[in-house]
């Protein structure tokens, strides 16, 4: 059963008649402003297709049934319809192209006719066929004449998207880019869509530099964007390729990597072995740790009790600081904190307490 004739989805040639007679303003298929996947479709007063159109429109989707003239002007019987659609189909590969209807249809991919059923029948008949379609852009064309009685025609053009009807790999996705906030340390990616009908999804994966893409994604959308909230914030180069997926499980190339550097919010690690290796009059109390990685300097903080208030009495490029404003005799905390280029702080050494020699005690006896 087909439907009943519908509305179609774009602007619709009009029809106006003048002192009895029909003007028709007619307008070249180029001309309709169809944007594909839609259909231009031509009206015709003849089954031979010849002359201009009486009318042009765009269609969604060839599926009609007409008991009567199919517009204002045309025969009841003895017209021709033709849709024409040009389309990008990615990477192409295997389709099923499908007909019905009464009277006679053509069907045609680039000019070359691949369904014929041009004869005027009573009767509703159909035809399946099942071709592979080159990558890029190609024109569909459906030729639909009825000679008498009822005028039915439907149309449709699907991908297979079986794993051994379809082993054709999407195109790689194009136009990825890819911006990224240095407050919230987040990366977002856009890409251009795919222009496959089989096509599933999309899988985004995330490499360290020097590193190979992981066999597992970072994340899989339907979409042609992807936000990243899970960039290390460490100062750190990621590169991102992105990959088209299709119902048949293929998997494309991955597209032209792009890569972002992270802001660095992450501190380097706390000093460890904080000591006292000197308590000298003269050069005060020297304290020594051991080196930290990615630290460029360290900070030394004093306080008069383990409990603090510490305060800080100064920074070195060194893992060792000599304190020579104590006072001789009192005991103090010291803890360490290490720094990186980014002047991110690690927490705070463990304390250590002791005090500079205090030069008012006698010296000692002679051995």
């Amino acid at each position: 059963m087909f439907p009943a004739r519908r509305t179609a989805t774009a602007a619709t040639v009009v029809l106006a008649t003048a002192g009895g007679l029909l003007t028709t303003a007619t307008t070249p298929a180029s001309a309709a402003g169809c944007t594909s996947p839609a259909y231009t479709r031509q009206f015709f007063a003849n089954t031979t297709f010849s002359g201009t159109p009486k009318c042009t429109d765009c269609d969604s989707a060839v599926a009609e049934s007409w008991s009567g003239a199919p517009a204002t002007g045309l025969p009841a019987d003895n017209f021709g319809v033709r849709w024409t659609v040009t389309r990008d189909f990615g990477s192409g590969g295997p389709f099923s192209l499908a007909v019905r209807g009464q009277d006679g249809m053509r069907v045609y991919l680039d000019g070359s006719r691949r369904i014929d059923l041009w004869k005027n029948t009573s009767s509703t008949v159909w035809r399946t066929v099942n071709l592979t379609v080159p990558p890029g852009k190609h024109t569909l064309r459906v030729d639909y004449v009825n000679w008498t009685g009822a005028a039915a025609v439907s149309f449709t053009y699907t991908p297979l998207t079986s794993a051994t009807a379809d082993q054709v790999k999407p195109l790689a996705p194009a136009g990825l880019a890819v911006s990224y906030d240095r407050i919230t340390g987040r990366a977002q990616l856009t890409w251009a869509r795919n222009k496959e009908m089989d096509l599933s999804g999309y899988r985004v994966y995330r490499r360290a530099q020097g590193a190979a893409f992981p066999a597992t994604p970072l994340a899989s959308t339907t979409g042609t964007s992807y936000t990243d909230s899970t960039l290390p914030v460490a100062g750190a180069a990621y590169a991102y390729e992105v990959r088209a997926y299709d119902k048949a499980g293929n998997t494309s190339y991955g597209s032209s990597d792009v890569t972002v550097t992270t802001v660095d919010r992450t501190a380097p690690a706390v000093p460890g072995g904080l000591q006292v290796t000197d308590t000298s009059e003269h050069n005060g109390l020297r304290l020594g740790w051991n080196p930290v990685a990615q630290a460029v300097s360290y900070r030394v903080y004093r306080a008069p009790g383990a409990d603090g208030p510490f305060s800080l009495i100064g920074s070195t490029g060194e893992p060792s600081f000599r304190d020579g404003t104590g006072t001789p005799g009192v005991t103090y905390a010291y803890r360490v904190s290490a720094v990186d280029a980014a002047g991110n702080a690690s927490a705070p050494s463990v304390v250590i307490m002791d005090r500079r020699w205090d030069d008012l005690r006698p010296p000692r006896s002679p051995g």
